[in-house]
């Protein structure tokens, strides 16, 4: 059912494995949206969003998917298998054995039920090899073989990346087919494909079911691919895997980020006519009316890192307009002169200062920076300088050659010291915060202002190159599926985007807290009756904190004010969420999505002790508290809670009447 937005309405967004159910297997599972579905409808939510529900293996980041098509295997209700008759028990067992903790133990509970699913299909394996629905689905589904073969290889080397495969590292179509009609793995592969026709169908069902209550499903695609993905391994002409998508440096990451995903191929993808990217809207059109469009800004362009590389900092935006050696000759730059701004230059009496750090004596100094200066650097000519020798492309390079650490951060922190970055034999992109670069000191005024002329005259052209090529991309994926596409705009965008973003009706993002005027005296915030229509306005998301806890351990008092409307009181309440989300409904977004933890704030029977346990992620962290958040009630106790469900519906009603009661502005 595709989400409609004639008239604004309010949805839920939660992680599936974070549903909790009398039913649920220790972690939420697909048969557990119907309940959710008979709860929204009661409470006047019209859409559920969830986070992606790919298959991402042992990895808890549902964002880093070992298939762009495969689901995960963690939500299948074991229970209801058609196979599983004599297996019943056991099955309904894994919630007594894992639905008591407030966190779902993640490896623990996929181990569990991958191996339970083993012996399933073993035991009904006859019948599944003769299955016409089975062979008629993978006929219908040609992605599913990639996919087996690839956990099937995965399997047999222990869970390496196929990186470090001793051999399979590069298939062709060809050798896939034989792969997966060998004999020997043949029932390996139909394993994998029986798993998946069984999510499917049970994810199937339960938007099904949602559907005849008329609350809409909301997927999340994200945009990049893991690098050890099945997409990567079988279609290596789609993706830049010399290239690694990022961020650049900002105020809460000095080096920027690397996510470790490759970028796409554009041109290759065009040339097939974008088939992975129809292929994608086609399958989660199955099962969604909507979808969320993770980091919308890489279809206009994004931070490419080269694979050698372990921070964000020496990055370019891919498309974007490269400085040719030419047009630096034309400035006044000569070869020499360029490589003193592209190529960082050490000094000697540096080198032995950073090699003494730590340094037991001043002869064990020396040596270290003999064994540094031999392994990684060139000395020019008989100066006391040095430039790096052309065999390191990168900070993982300067790690390998094993020196100590103070001497490794000094030589990793001097690669990054540059002006320019070269792209190639004759082409440049700027360094992000070239100013700070030591050689940019040592430039004159001409040379300085000549570069800054450049610099803008290329950022010129390559925002009208990133328009363009994000008009085009975002068109193909709005023609493909019959969905509302929503995008996730945040951060440092380039007036291009909502520009193009509103030509072609695809949703922005406002989370009310970040939405302010800038660019104004004390920048106040954007009241959500100024959001522009098309856009999901949402109080948090999964990266952030909740809204309590945002309240209770990061706004200020005029923070929290905004957001009350007038002076709230002294400690968060339950009315205070209510009143604070009943402000945001009453604003202009066609859509407000609220997390569930939010909901179950409007209660002391559901609130947590700690409003910082309630966060599903915290960006640039690993632990096992990421992802692996659980309601700490079922929904069948929400639903039977008719004072709990009457505070939500009363909070996220949407009537115009409500926005005409909203007082001032609130983040």
């Amino acid at each position: 059912m595709k989400l409609s937005i004639e008239t604004r309405k309010s949805g839920v967004v939660v992680p599936l494995g974070a549903l909790r159910t009398a039913r649920s297997g220790g972690v939420g599972e697909y048969p557990d949206l119907p309940v959710l579905g008979e709860l929204c409808e009661r409470c006047g939510l019209s859409f559920v969003q969830l986070l992606p529900v790919n298959d991402t293996g042992f990895q808890s980041s549902p964002y880093s998917a070992l298939s762009a098509f495969a689901l995960h295997p963690l939500y299948l209700r074991l229970a209801d298998l058609p196979e599983a008759a004599a297996f019943r028990a056991e099955a309904e067992s894994l919630a007594s054995r894992f639905g008591g903790r407030k966190r779902f133990p993640y490896p623990e509970i996929l181990s569990a039920k991958l191996a339970l699913l083993r012996r399933i299909f073993d035991t009904a394996l006859p019948a599944i090899r003769k299955d016409p629905a089975l062979a008629a689905w993978i006929g219908a589904n040609p992605w599913v073989r990639d996919y087996a073969v690839f956990l099937g290889l995965k399997e047999e080397h222990g869970g390496k990346s196929w990186k470090d495969w001793p051999a399979r590292r590069d298939p062709g179509a060809g050798d896939i087919e034989a792969l997966w009609e060998e004999p020997g793995r043949r029932d390996g592969h139909l394993f994998h494909a029986w798993v998946q026709l069984r999510c499917e169908e049970q994810f199937l069902a339960a938007s099904r079911a949602l559907e005849k209550r008329g609350v809409a499903l909301k997927g999340d695609l994200p945009i990049l691919m893991n690098d050890d993905s099945a997409d990567v391994w079988a279609h290596r002409s789609w993706f830049r895997t010399d290239r690694i998508a990022g961020a650049p440096p900002d105020m809460f990451s000095e080096l920027g980020q690397n996510w470790g995903f490759p970028i796409y191929d554009w041109g290759a993808l065009a040339r097939e006519g974008y088939s992975f990217w129809t292929g994608r809207l086609a399958q989660a059109a199955k099962f969604y009316g909507a979808y969320r469009i993770d980091h919308v800004l890489g279809f206009f362009r994004i931070w490419a890192l080269p694979e050698r590389e372990e921070s964000g900092y020496l990055g370019a935006f891919e498309p974007g307009a490269a400085v040719s050696r030419a047009e630096l000759a034309a400035a006044g730059f000569s070869d020499g002169r360029i490589r003193w701004i592209s190529e960082p230059h050490i000094r000697e009496a540096a080198l032995s200062e950073a090699a003494s750090r730590g340094a037991a004596a001043a002869v064990a100094a020396e040596g270290i920076a003999a064994r540094a200066a031999e392994a990684l650097l060139d000395r020019i000519g008989s100066e006391p300088l040095f430039l790096f020798k052309r065999s390191v492309r990168g900070e993982k390079d300067i790690r390998a050659a094993g020196l100590p650490e103070a001497l490794r951060d000094f030589l990793q922190a001097a690669w990054r010291d540059r002006v320019l970055i070269p792209l190639g034999p004759d082409s440049f992109a700027f360094a992000w915060r070239h100013p700070s670069a030591s050689a940019w000191p040592s430039l004159s005024d001409s040379e300085r202002s000549a570069l800054e002329g450049l610099l803008r005259a290329k950022a010129a052209e390559s925002e009208r190159e990133w328009e363009e090529h994000g008009r085009r991309l975002l068109s193909v994926l709005k023609d493909a599926a019959d969905m509302l596409p929503c995008a996730e705009d945040l951060g440092a965008v380039p007036p291009l985007v909502p520009k193009v973003l509103a030509e072609l009706g695809i949703l922005g993002l406002r989370i009310p807290r970040w939405t302010r005027r800038w660019d104004e005296p004390g920048q106040p915030y954007v009241e959500p009756g100024d959001f522009p229509r098309l856009t999901v306005s949402a109080p948090s998301v999964h990266d952030t904190s909740t809204l309590r806890d945002w309240w209770e351990h990061e706004a200020g008092p005029a923070d929290r004010t905004a957001a009350y409307g007038a002076a709230p009181p002294e400690s968060w309440l339950p009315e205070v969420g209510a009143r604070v989300l009943a402000r945001f409904a009453a604003g202009a977004s066609v859509l407000l999505v609220v997390q569930l933890q939010d909901l179950l704030d409007l209660s002391p029977a559901y609130a947590s002790g700690d409003s910082r346990a309630d966060r599903i992620n915290v960006p640039g962290t690993v632990a096992d508290s990421n992802w692996t958040w659980r309601m700490p009630v079922t929904l069948e106790d929400l639903a039977a809670d008719p004072q709990w469900a009457g505070r939500v519906g009363r909070s996220v009603d949407r009537s115009a009447a409500r926005r005409a009661a909203s007082p001032a502005a609130g983040p």
